[in-house]
């Protein structure tokens, strides 16, 4: 999840893995993929930061460990 700002300054929490695209109207359009918008107070690269410190966070593009150890412990 992470915390955005309306235009009229009330915070929320959206929750990132529901972003489609961000673009700039010149306000920060954030579209979820349900195609509702939010516009957000944040530049379009503060979203982006935001939201890729949340998949890192939640280690989603993190590759699976090898539980069959190292080459060198198999031999």
């Amino acid at each position: 999840m992470i915390t955005l700002t309306r235009l009229n300054g009330k915070k929320f929490v959206l929750n990132a893995l529901y972003i489609e695209q961000v673009e700039a109207f010149p306000d920060t359009t954030v579209t979820l993929t349900n195609g509702k918008r939010f516009v957000v107070r944040e530049s379009v690269q503060e979203v982006v930061d935001l939201v890729s410190d949340f998949y890192r966070q939640a280690a989603v593009f993190r590759l699976p460990r090898d539980l069959g150890g190292s080459d060198s412990e198999k031999q």
